[in-house]
């Protein structure tokens, strides 16, 4: 058995189990120590550390990596914009009747308005006794009304896109021309344990890359394609917690924590490699029917419908 020996602060150590053949301490009052042994820093005193040990102001203390049961995932809860707008509810088209009436009142005549008070003018000197053929141009004149007739028939060709899509009749909520009124986000649908839970598409964090770079894996992950996408910072947009079916636990692992980071869907040029039925884009009003509590919860405080 390897004896102790008296440390010069009066503890007791075993040099055995540093594996050291010297061992010193250096106490520096004035200057800062930049660079110690092992590559510890400190100011003041010497800090050593090994495997086994720290020796640090005369006191000894084993340590031990310290893992978290919880595994870090990193999801991203992209968002299609809307794509028309809103329809007006009574109220508010009254108000923008309103509105547009007042400002018509007080603005000034527009050029084509003006125009349209010198052709008339124009049509009274013609009309009266007094006109004078010389006074006017010989020209053949484009009269505004004659404009105004021509831009009325091209209007009548024009017809407008429905609001009600053909994927809205059938609801089909694997594609995104549906509810264009509405943000749509997407959810895939995946299984842990022996359940089938939808969720925002994530990934498991993987060492050396940030928590966005791991949403940004778990976007890439769902399409062979680039996916037009633009993300929104840096920083989580929200967090959830949970822990895995009994059957996946064990000693070192529990459960999982995500963090959310929210994306805009740039265009709908892409495809996805999942099957139909395991991803669906719903609105806010729809996560109810998909989402667990607990998880909607959560989600429901960066999901914002405007």
């Amino acid at each position: 058995m390897t004896p102790l020996k008296s440390h010069p602060c009066g503890r007791w150590y075993s040099p055995s189990r540093c594996q050291l053949e010297v061992t010193f301490f250096l106490v520096l009052m004035a200057a800062p120590v930049r660079r110690l042994v092992g590559g510890v820093y400190s100011f003041g005193l010497l800090e050593l550390r090994c495997s086994n040990l720290i020796l640090s102001h005369g006191l000894v203390s084993s340590t031990k990596r310290v893992v978290s049961p919880w595994r870090l995932h990193g999801a991203v809860c992209l968002k299609r914009p809307t794509v028309v707008s809103q329809l007006k509810s009574p109220q508010q088209q009254e108000v923008a009747d309103m509105l547009q009436q007042m400002e018509l009142e007080s603005s000034l005549y527009a050029d084509h308005e003006i125009r349209l008070m010198e052709d008339a003018a124009r049509l009274r000197r013609k009309q009266s006794n007094q006109y004078d053929s010389d006074e006017e141009d010989d020209k053949e004149i484009v009269l505004s009304q004659d404009l105004e007739d021509m831009w009325e028939q091209k209007s009548r060709q024009f017809r407008l896109a429905p609001r009600i899509t053909e994927a809205d009749k059938k609801n089909d909520k694997s594609t995104i021309n549906r509810k264009l009124e509405n943000n749509l986000v997407l959810l895939v649908k995946e299984k842990i344990g022996n359940e089938e839970i939808w969720m925002f598409p994530q990934m498991e964090w993987q060492f050396g890359e940030t928590m966005r770079k791991t949403a940004e894996r778990a976007l890439s992950s769902l399409s062979d394609n680039p996916i037009p996408a633009h993300f929104l910072g840096n920083a989580p947009c929200g967090f959830y917690k949970y822990k895995f079916p009994k059957l996946l636990r064990d000693e070192d692992v529990l459960g999982a924590k995500v963090f959310f980071f929210k994306a805009f869907l740039k265009s709908g040029d892409f495809s996805i490699k999942k099957k139909k039925g395991e991803y669906v884009w719903v609105s806010k009003e729809e996560l109810k029917d998909y989402l667990k509590p607990a998880y909607l919860s959560q989600v429901n405080t960066f999901v914002i419908e405007l």
